[in-house]
């Protein structure tokens, strides 16, 4: 049974040690791969869902079957999908095979952004801390605000006429 502990003094007296397999620091990250040696992770921006999965390869980004340069065709949009990869110091060593729906394009490059960080820290867990610093394992929660009824969208009434 646990003593009773009436006033300050005897609180003091209790020790209790805690085992130092208790006292570990934090949650320890394992390594996640399926049985063909890939890690999937979802990601997900706006409206956009990202599956991503990610294996040893040559370096190689697949989106919906193209390459990531024809399905991203704006420069900042391919710059956005090759951030963690960099951060990470990892170009070149993984093939990236993500499908994407909804959304819009910049939504989707966010997506697929977050389902490689996401992805890289299930196959490799040591990375988690360099991802975390730059804001990638991070959902952005932001979305589109609905439109409410009386408005012309959001939050834009119409124009004022006074007579």
């Amino acid at each position: 049974m646990a003593l009773e502990t009436k006033t300050l003094a005897d609180l003091a007296d209790l020790k209790t040690e805690m085992p130092a397999a208790v006292v570990a620091t934090g949650p320890v990250h394992v390594q996640k791969l399926d049985k063909l040696g890939r890690a999937y992770a979802t990601g997900k921006r706006k409206n956009a869902i990202a599956r991503v999965w990610i294996k040893r390869g040559g370096g190689k980004i697949v989106v919906n079957g193209k390459d990531y340069s024809k399905y991203f065709a704006r420069p900042v949009l391919q710059m956005l999908l090759q951030q963690p990869i960099k951060i990470a110091a990892r170009e070149a060593q993984y093939d990236v095979m993500a499908t994407v729906v909804g959304g819009g394009l910049s939504g989707q490059a966010g997506a697929v952004r977050h389902g490689i960080s996401k992805a890289l820290t299930y196959f490799e867990p040591e990375l988690r801390g360099v991802l975390k610093k730059g804001g990638f394992l991070t959902r952005d929660s932001r979305v589109v605000e609905r439109k409410k009824f009386g408005k012309m969208k959001a939050r834009r009434s119409y124009q004022f006429s006074k007579r």
